[in-house]
């Protein structure tokens, strides 16, 4: 049986040694003092009489009673629970933003358009006039219609400022003479990663229940009703998902594609890998029977982090 990835040969393998695990920039973001311009994330507007009754009525979150200026983790799912989008939902002066990284195959927009109908909703993309910077630090962003300061982040604690596009130099500048160290997405990345946090594309795709991908946090089931709402909470009260993701170390280089095993058996693939001061951090997909028992790569054993 061929355990290694696919295409393995030449490719990076983390692990400590050679590898700038304890970097300024990573410094900088697990003391929350950072902060990154996301690129290429949406930015969808959501604005109507019946802009807030509406979302209520599609996304997983609470939108209902949702504060200004509040920023959820939402998801829009399919008829049988499948997640079609990640996302977050902050409501901003009556009117709501949809934050959503690049990387997902469908847009929110395209996916609430057609249930718009006779409600007046109105749905506009803002992404090419707008900059998404996430800062993860205690220091004040002017607020007013731009920019817009929301929280938390998409990234985790702090906060997140749309801005105009045009606007974006001077906040960054102004940010950096705060004494904020700017990241670049290499380090965000591994932050995320050793932070255990699924990445939509990444981590799962279209075809996953919240429930396999630890994402029924982002779902308020006591809310009336949602997308997919019957399909997750047939999920959550009568059975279990087939898989689920785990957030591991190794103490020897693995990396993104490796195999995962239970004994001999293959059961699942690691899908991200970040160098760790003291081996790999990684996030696992694996079949729901094999989470509990003892799992390795080819390269040796993996570790279940943060108590799992």
């Amino acid at each position: 049986m061929d355990i290694l990835p696919e295409g393995f040969k030449g490719q990076r393998v983390l692990s400590e040694r050679g590898a700038v695990t304890g970097s300024a920039d990573l410094e900088a973001l697990e003391s929350a003092h950072a902060f990154s311009a996301l690129a290429g994330w949406r930015v969808i507007a959501v604005g109507g009489t019946d802009a807030r009754a509406w979302l209520q009525d599609l996304v997983t979150a609470d939108v209902e009673g949702m504060p200004d200026r509040r920023s959820l983790r939402s998801l829009l799912l399919t008829p049988t629970g499948r997640i079609r989008a990640d996302f977050h939902v902050a409501a901003v002066d009556g009117s709501f933003f949809l934050l959503q990284a690049p990387e997902q195959p469908e847009g929110t927009d395209a996916i609430l358009r057609p249930y718009v109908l006779s409600s007046d909703v109105q749905i506009e993309d803002r992404t090419f006039g707008s900059t998404l910077v996430a800062v993860l630090g205690d220091v004040g962003v002017a607020e007013g219609p731009d920019p817009v300061v929301l929280t938390p982040s998409v990234t985790g604690p702090g906060s997140d400022v749309v801005v105009a596009t045009d606007h974006a130099a001077g906040l960054i500048e102004r940010l950096g003479a705060s004494g904020l160290v700017e990241v670049d997405p290499t380090d965000l990345e591994t932050w995320r990663i050793r932070r255990g946090v699924p990445r939509m594309g990444v981590d799962f795709g279209p075809d996953a229940l919240p429930a396999e991908v630890g994402l029924e946090g982002a779902i308020d089931f006591t809310k009336g009703c949602f997308l997919g709402q019957e399909s997750v909470a047939k999920v959550r009260n009568l059975g279990h998902p087939r898989r689920v993701l785990l957030h591991v170390r190794s103490h020897a280089p693995i990396a993104r594609g490796f195999s995962v095993l239970a004994g001999e058996e293959l059961v699942g693939e690691v899908t991200s890998a970040a160098a760790a001061l003291h081996g790999v951090d990684a996030i696992v997909r694996v079949r729901w029977d094999a989470a509990r028992e003892p799992l390795a790569t080819p390269a040796g054993p993996l570790v279940l982090q943060n108590g799992e």
